[in-house]
């Protein structure tokens, strides 16, 4: 079908065209998964289609979030696994959307390579198509960009776009927040896709063991570890949404506890947290040990176990961690707002 489109000259200098056409290909399958309430009727045209449903909603607000994975896509390289990036990658962007109360419709990705190897672009969409599924997101288009010179042959860069909906008068509003409001925690599935710069460094990936199964993780692998993907909260907080008033959504990424959580707390406002209360993972522990690294540090570079943080009333907690629940979390009461502009008080 495209053998008209190949250029000898292009591929001399080393990008394939007709590769990008066989990744498409293969990737139908992956993307067919995420069909929500699609308008394509086919993918690799040159926009991605998406039928708006507004029922019942008043005064409608667009969210968008856009990331990346970051410096952990080197894992996935040291261990030739590429089918899990992509949740990361669409995580990255519903979970912050789904801060503002919003409910991800529909995505799109981007990835750049060294050179376009079809099966390897096919399983990072794999992984992509994933983390559309666990957030209700529809796959409805993307780009890949061979781009020889610029990246290495065997590497390649990992970006998303999210867009959610949410009625505006149910916008999370952290103006009702009020003293003696609880903090309750989601747990994170291991470090997500933040800090991986220090964690490369403290661990030496490029030259350390990966695979072989290590006591302080329970018998895991460091790579198996580092690279599990990160979790995706985006159906049960919208569960939550449902039933309870909301007053803060952190999603707890670069910059820990400290940057993270006064961005969902009212001014004047702080939150006071136990360190004892907080249920760090052995990933965490084993990272403080080996590089030696401060505590105030670690709080303010990794998630420590806490992936996404609610703030709701305390007559409401009870209510919101049996939903959290139901819905798969293991959620608990991780602080109170208390007065004050430290934003954050561990003791």
């Amino acid at each position: 079908m495209h053998d008209k489109s190949r250029s000898e000259s292009y591929a001399k200098a080393g990008v394939d065209i007709t590769a990008g056409y066989k990744a498409v290909e293969l990737m139908k399958k992956h993307i067919a998964r995420t069909v929500v309430n699609s308008a394509n009727s086919d993918i690799g045209g040159f926009g991605g289609l998406f039928a708006l449903d507004l029922t019942g909603y008043t005064n409608p607000v667009l969210v968008s979030g856009t990331d990346g994975v970051g410096t952990k896509l080197k894992l996935a390289f040291l261990m030739d696994k590429h089918n899990t990036v992509g949740i990361d990658c669409v995580a990255m962007c519903v979970n912050d959307v789904i801060c503002c109360g919003a409910k991800p419709l529909f995505f799109l990705d981007y990835i750049a390579c060294g050179k376009n190897v079809p099966e390897k672009i096919a399983s990072i969409v794999e992984g992509v198509a994933e983390g559309c599924v666990q957030s209700g997101s529809e796959l409805i288009g993307g780009e890949t960009a061979e781009m020889p010179g610029f990246y290495p042959i065997d590497e390649y860069d990992l970006a998303g776009f999210s867009v959610g909906i949410v009625d505006k008068s149910k916008v999370i509003d952290k103006n009702s927040m009020e003293v003696g409001d609880v903090m309750i925690a989601l747990p994170s599935s291991g470090v997500h896709s933040n800090g991986f710069s220090l964690v490369r460094k403290v661990f030496d990936v490029e030259n350390c063991d990966l695979t072989s199964p290590i006591e302080d993780l329970g018998g895991k692998s460091l790579g198996e570890t580092l690279l599990t993907p990160t979790k995706i909260y985006v159906k049960p907080m919208l569960a939550l949404f449902d039933e309870v008033k909301v007053k803060g959504v952190s999603h707890i990424t670069g910059g820990g506890f400290y940057e993270n959580m006064p961005r969902s707390i009212k001014k004047g406002l702080s939150v006071k947290i136990k360190k004892e209360d907080v249920r760090v993972l052995p990933i965490f522990k084993l990272l403080q040990k080996v590089g030696g690294i401060d505590e105030r540090d670690m709080f303010n570079t990794f998630n420590m176990g806490v992936g996404m943080s609610v703030i709701v009333a305390k007559s409401d907690v009870e209510k919101a961690l049996s939903i959290l629940k139901a819905n798969g979390q293991d959620a608990y009461v991780l602080g109170e707002i208390v007065e004050g502009d430290d934003g954050v008080i561990l003791c």
